[in-house]
């Protein structure tokens, strides 16, 4: 478990910098059952591809290293 979330935190460590770009940031909450749980911050929290962001970009790219991750939800704290 601790291995998938080092791999989580350097996937995020790696788009961090586009999103602070954007004016927005990611932190990581946790990961549970297969779930990765994140919190968007700044531009990011209301963007209209937050789905796009979270589901297609970043869900595809934990997936290369983490085949059996299920999704990654945005929670607002």
């Amino acid at each position: 478990m601790e291995e998938k979330i080092t791999i989580i935190k350097e996937i995020l460590d790696d788009i961090r910098p586009y999103l602070n770009l954007e004016g927005g940031d990611i932190e990581f909450i946790k990961y549970e059952d297969n779930y990765l749980y994140v919190k968007l911050f700044g531009a990011c929290s209301n963007c209209g591809y937050q789905d796009y962001t979270l589901n297609d970009n970043l869900l595809m790219l934990i997936k290369e290293r983490i085949p059996d991750i299920e999704g990654v939800i945005n929670v607002e704290i």
